[in-house]
């Protein structure tokens, strides 16, 4: 199983904490197919050895009927993580043009250290970066598989 294993998530739970965090383009010049409003993560603050729910609101102008999702995770600034997933196990395709959501349910193991992350995701279609975002987030304290 690896560091950060990603699934299909297909509802938030209603009473969980949500936090919307700022999202920036990894270039500010290029006109990106696929505009990401905002991401939310559910719950918050985010717990070792917890599920988490990373959900993209975004928006195409186009179809898009396959693509790969690639995510880059960084600790304090190193990268220390990054896996491809295929578009359409995160979403439900094709997409339709109007408003999309892509999100991601994972499971922080409970050795993952507490601190400051960031996460670089591209949407690709082909060789073609349909979108590419980054932001960050706080992992704390909270539970551990050794905790249980």
């Amino acid at each position: 199983m690896s560091r950060f294993s990603l699934a299909i998530s297909c509802f938030l739970c209603i009473s969980t904490i949500v936090r919307a965090t700022d999202v920036k383009y990894c270039n500010d010049n290029e006109q990106y197919q696929v505009k990401v409003q905002g991401v939310d993560i559910s719950p918050y603050p985010i717990a070792r050895g917890e599920p988490v729910t990373f959900s993209l609101a975004s928006n195409t102008d186009n179809v898009i009927s396959k693509g790969k999702l690639v995510i880059e995770v960084s600790y304090f600034g190193w990268h220390i993580h990054s896996e491809t997933h295929d578009l359409c196990d995160e979403t439900n395709c094709p997409v339709a043009i109007g408003d999309f959501l892509v999100a991601h349910s994972q499971v922080m193991p409970g050795y993952t250290p507490p601190g400051p992350y960031s996460l670089k995701m591209k949407m690709l279609e082909g060789h073609k970066e349909l979108t590419c975002i980054k932001f960050s987030f706080d992992i704390g304290f909270g539970s551990s598989v050794a905790d249980m």
